[in-house]
């Protein structure tokens, strides 16, 4: 049992290292302190769901497949069963 807790430990040693190094790089690749950088970049793009006919459009096609679908076709392919019974 104090094997396992031993080789635990030092993973989690190595582990706590390992992620404080790579913290530790990830912190030095920063510069925001180094450079005073001023970029004004003006973008304008549409998406196309952001188009009101769209959502027009397709609230329209959404409506005809609902009633294509619940209406079944309006086929009359009925069967009738009759059955007489007589007392003999």
């Amino acid at each position: 049992m104090k094997h396992l807790t031993t080789g635990f430990f030092l993973r989690s040693a190595v582990t706590f290292l390992t992620l404080i190094f790579i913290q530790a790089i990830a912190i030095a690749q920063d510069a925001s302190g180094s450079k005073n950088v001023t970029t004004h970049t003006t973008t304008t793009s549409t998406t196309w769901y952001a188009q009101p006919w769209v959502w027009i459009v397709g609230a329209a096609i959404f409506i005809l497949l609902l009633v294509a679908l619940t209406r079944g076709g309006g086929r009359s392919d009925k069967v009738t069963v009759t059955k007489t019974t007589s007392d003999v």
